[in-house]
């Protein structure tokens, strides 16, 4: 049953991990130090952004049946 889980939705899963990569990142080297910027002043809130960025990208490229 996990099994088809992750069949169905390796898009979302591949999604949210390169997201969530690209959301820290994106904290770690351009983020704001003044502490004034909602999402990115945060490590935590970057990298949820980002996953939730990327998962719904990704998901974009679900082909329909």
């Amino acid at each position: 049953m996990l099994q088809k889980f992750f069949k169905n939705h390796i898009l979302w899963i591949i999604g949210i991990l390169v997201g969530l990569i690209a959301g820290f990142l994106y904290y770690k080297f351009v983020g704001c130090h003044s502490g004034s910027c909602a999402i990115t002043s945060n490590p935590t809130n970057s990298t949820l952004y980002g996953g939730l960025m990327g998962g719904l990208f990704f998901s974009l490229f679900k082909k329909d049946k």
